[in-house]
């Protein structure tokens, strides 16, 4: 069981976790390649591109964690408002809400 009651709850420790510029930064490209790789797949009409969304929105967030911010991504305890806490973080930045 999750020690958060909500999402409102956990987005601010998700934020503690990605104090690093660089780990932020690195989940920015993540995601932008992310949204690439799903409009690539929607033009083309070719689903085999989808398989490449998890690597690089994945790959990029754990090389930002693990080489960068020195900690353990959330996504191993919390999956579901880890991934809501990437793509809100995103809107953040584009917002101006979070620096990157």
């Amino acid at each position: 069981m999750s020690e958060f009651r909500s999402f409102r709850d956990f987005y601010p420790f998700y934020l503690a976790e990605h104090a690093n510029r660089t780990c932020r930064r690195l989940h920015f490209i993540g995601s932008c390649l992310v949204l690439a790789v799903v409009g690539t797949a929607i033009v083309t009409r070719d689903a085999r591109w989808l398989w490449l969304a998890p690597l690089v929105g994945y790959g990029f967030a754990w090389v930002g964690h693990f080489a960068f911010e020195k900690n353990r991504p959330a996504t191993f305890k919390h999956p579901l408002y880890s991934l809501a806490g990437d793509w809100v973080m995103f809107a953040d930045v584009l917002r101006g809400r979070v620096s990157i």
